[in-house]
């Protein structure tokens, strides 16, 4: 039984980390194109939503500690992340299809504003993850 909790932390992590990296990169470099990304980020951020929620199940269960408490917070945050992504990335990446040019700039700066928050909630999911096990 343990190969499964190593693999469902191992795609935890490394989902986690290509979803919170490529947001985070995204947040500060606009011109790299976010909606190239939004499927794989979207595809990441579902299993690492999904692969944690078994983690909570194998490590947690019912309990609702100060452990559970902070993980919690950092839970509510990545779900966050992932609806502004789709609200501010997804509607702007359809729209950018058939933009001119002058509203391609605006769709993009929608789309960059979406990652900068993303960015900013996964960080404090990050953060609470972190910290889960030190309160």
């Amino acid at each position: 039984m343990q190969y499964v909790y190593i693999v469902t932390v191992a795609l935890h992590v490394i989902t986690g980390v290509y979803w919170a990296g490529s947001t985070i990169t995204l947040a500060r470099a606009p011109e790299i194109q976010a909606e190239k990304f939004f499927a794989s980020q979207m595809g990441a951020a579902v299993v690492a939503m999904l692969t944690g929620l078994l983690l909570w199940h194998f490590f947690h269960g019912p309990n609702f500690g100060p452990m559970e408490q902070v993980l919690a917070i950092g839970a509510l945050a990545a779900v966050a992340a992932a609806g502004v992504q789709g609200a501010f990335v997804g509607s702007a990446r359809r729209k950018l299809a058939g933009a001119s040019q002058s509203e391609q700039a605006s769709v993009r700066a929608r789309m960059a504003k979406g990652e900068r928050i993303a960015a900013g909630l996964l960080v404090v999911t990050i953060i609470c993850m972190a910290i889960a096990r030190l309160v």
